[in-house]
């Protein structure tokens, strides 16, 4: 790869016979040359210099539409016009998170279109952030008004240590971190990421991860276009409404490159379930790339193993440690090698202790996944607190450098001192180990949970309790409780439970159990929750689950669980009037807690997002199982209509409704709420959702390993 600067690569590929392609359905998809790329770009920057960005300007993206953002986005970086990218998103959080970074940035420009500024206005009229917008919207470019494709603009060469774009953590924070990333990062990067990843001319991509995110855009458009590969990308939303379709479009377009974090895999095998795959061939694929944090061994092998008939390889998947600051990669294994997992005596973790392998992971052993060894230019030191590199084999913090590792994050004086050494190394708040040259992830530093003196990690003790009848893997968050008096923490299990708290008391001593027995930890309190707090990238908030909990937000729950344990006889809990509509809306508001949901209401209008709704059918097929398709509720947006059409399926089943409603203990119906200004129920909307899983967004922190 001949290209200094990605305006290099832009111009260099309109050379290449290669195209990207936008899948928008099974059967739909609009296909733009290379060359056709660098035509849109330059006719955009025209209408974004019209408007007064110059050279250095900040442009904020906010766009759901691939095919618009990836134009926007390029044609910034024909003008030296620095991009930053941003979730859409439905949740009051998202634009609680654009205004931050507005504020942040100064006086950025914003490129969107008119739906997502009116969602802007509306919230914004009744928040602070009403002035910030009304600034923002001085410096706004709608991509619905661009009309006029006659004219292009001035192109700008950047050099290659000029910033490119500026990459914004995903977390939900009022002081969101901003990684600035230069050509020089991005190709560095690239460049490593070809030469180990074994790029050919032959080689054919395929992503959902959104392109808000590092891995989607970075990854699997950056890379992939200044390689010359072929490029498609499917919706985000498509894949959580449809997850079958990723293997189906590997298959049809012969994709050999392609990628999901944890979530993805689990999302894709519980939809696939027992079924077969009709006409489809994995055997093009030869890199699937594994970057959650922490990467789960056991369900590498199962997706694996899953798939193995449709010519899945086994050396398939490609398991790689990254972060935002690094540009994407930092290490990655041998290409074309089964990953490679081993199992460490989890007492032997803590941060300085030498990490003991074990034959048979048992009941004290965990299983880490090597992540490979550093990519070309970059360098990883397993670090004492003090930043000295300690012997292999001992755990300690992760510490990176190298030309694709930012030079800071913007204007943030203080988190830049905090995050680099004396000597340039960057501490990515990981804690791993050096084993036969390979790196292995333990977790992350300040997530530790400390007691009695031990160190354990919060994924291994959530991996165990999530073993337990009644407890789900993603579903439960371990903490480390600590009062203001106290200097130990307290183990803290949060379990996502709707059903009754009586119903809980045997899932907690399960747990606590399960989790004495294996990891040699007492757990203190064990609290049910409705849902768990995650950042936009689909990591849970651990941090907010151990305030809330100190500040007493759980004290009702653990009041009446006491209660409970008190008494010598089990109190039965009314059922109420228990319709099918009435549980279906208590379903609804136990999973979307932060909505008002009236009966009628479109739940695409009011904002539910694709993982909202799949926690929503995971629990109405948990109490009316196979009655309901994932796929119906985008038929059947509204309670009401679903309700409906549930009762229709039980009468085909010849089980009455009252029956299955009473077998399930429902609830009592919740009173309705008057609300006003609630328009009719759209079908385009029913069909369409607007915001990513909040798994995958960007994330400047976003760990690959």
């Amino acid at each position: 790869m001949k290209y200094d600067t990605l305006v290099g690569a832009l111009e260099g590929q309109r050379r290449t016979a290669r195209a990207i392609h936008y899948l928008e359905s099974e059967v739909d998809a609009r296909v733009v040359p290379f060359r056709e790329l660098y035509d849109r770009a330059t006719v955009i920057l025209y209408h974004l210099q019209q408007r007064g960005m110059r050279r250095g300007e900040k442009l904020i993206l906010l766009l759901s539409d691939n095919e618009q953002f990836l134009d926007g986005f390029w044609a910034a970086l024909a003008g030296g016009i620095i991009p930053v990218p941003l979730a859409p998103g439905n949740c009051d959080e998202h634009r609680r998170k654009l205004f931050r970074v507005a504020r942040q940035l100064g006086t950025p420009y914003l490129y969107t279109s008119r739906k997502h500024l009116e969602r802007l206005r509306a919230f914004a009229s009744a928040t602070e952030d009403a002035a910030t917008l009304t600034a923002l919207c001085g410096r706004l470019v709608l991509v619905d008004e661009i009309e006029d494709i006659g004219r292009t603009g001035r192109v700008s060469r950047p050099e290659p240590d000029d910033v490119a774009f500026i990459q914004y953590s995903s977390g939900s924070t009022s002081d969101p971190k901003g990684v600035v990333l230069t050509h020089r990062n991005i190709i560095t990067n690239c460049r490593a990421v070809g030469e180990l990843s074994r790029f050919t001319a032959e080689d054919v991509s395929l992503s959902w991860m959104p392109l808000t995110h590092d891995m989607g855009l970075i990854g699997f458009h950056l890379f992939m276009f200044c390689h010359g590969i072929e490029i498609y990308h499917m919706p985000t939303d498509l894949f959580v409404r449809r997850p079958l379709l990723w293997t189906t479009f590997a298959s049809r377009h012969r994709a050999t490159i392609t990628s999901s974090p944890n979530f993805g895999y689990r999302h894709y095998l519980r939809a696939l379930g027992d079924r077969s795959l009709e006409g489809v061939d994995l055997s093009s694929l030869r890199l699937i790339y594994n970057g959650a944090e922490p990467i789960c061994a056991s369900l590498c092998d199962e997706f694996l193993t899953r798939l193995a008939p449709y010519g899945l390889r086994d050396t398939a998947l490609f398991t790689v440690y990254g972060l935002a600051e690094a540009t994407l990669a930092q290490t990655f294994p041998p290409a074309g090698r089964k990953y490679t997992a081993l199992s460490f005596d989890r007492h032997s973790l803590g941060i300085g202790a030498t990490a003991r392998v074990v034959g048979d992971p048992g009941t004290d052993g965990v299983t880490l996944v090597s992540v490979g060894r550093p990519v070309s230019g970059a360098a990883v030191r397993i670090a004492s607190p003090d930043g000295a590199a300690v012997a292999d084999g001992r755990v300690g913090h992760v510490l990176i450098r190298g030309d694709n590792v930012t030079r800071g994050y913007f204007e943030a004086p203080e988190a830049n001192a905090a995050a680099f050494t004396t000597d340039g190394w960057l501490d990515t708040g990981d804690l791993g180990l050096r084993l036969n040259g390979e790196i292995y992830i333990t977790g992350r530093a300040k997530e530790l949970i400390f007691i009695n003196g031990q160190n354990y990690y919060p994924h291994d003790l959530e991996e165990i309790a999530a073993t337990a009848a009644g407890v789900e893997a993603g579903k439960v968050v371990a903490v480390g409780a600590r009062w203001p008096d106290s200097e130990d923490d307290e183990l803290t299990l949060f379990i996502v439970h709707r059903d009754s708290i009586a119903s809980f008391i045997p899932v907690t001593d399960e747990v606590i159990a399960r989790v004495n027995r294996q990891a040699g930890v007492e757990v203190r309190h064990v609290v049910p929750v409705k849902r768990i707090p995650k950042t936009t990238s689909g990591k849970p908030q651990r941090v907010a689950l151990e305030r809330a909990f100190v500040a007493g937000t759980f004290a009702a729950e653990m009041d009446e669980l006491a209660l409970l344990r008190r008494t010598t006889t089990t109190r039965r809990v009314e059922t109420g009037s228990g319709t099918i509509a009435a549980r279906l809306l208590a379903i609804c508001e136990s999973v979307a807690a932060d909505r008002r949901i009236e009966a009628d209401d479109n739940l695409f209008e009011i904002g539910v997002n694709s993982l909202t709704l799949i926690k929503i059918h995971e629990q109405i097929d948990r109490e009316y199982p196979g009655l309901v398709e994932l796929t119906e509720l985008f038929d059947h947006p509204t309670i009401t209509s679903l309700a409906t059409h549930l009762e229709a399926a039980l009468r085909a089943t010849s089980a009455p409704a009252d029956v299955r409603t009473a077998r399930h203990g429902l609830g009592s119906s919740p009173s309705p709420r008057a609300r006003s200004g609630r328009g009719a129920a759209a079908e385009r909307d029913a069909r369409s959702v607007t915001s990513h899983a909040p798994v995958m967004e960007g994330d400047a922190a976003e760990r690959h390993g």
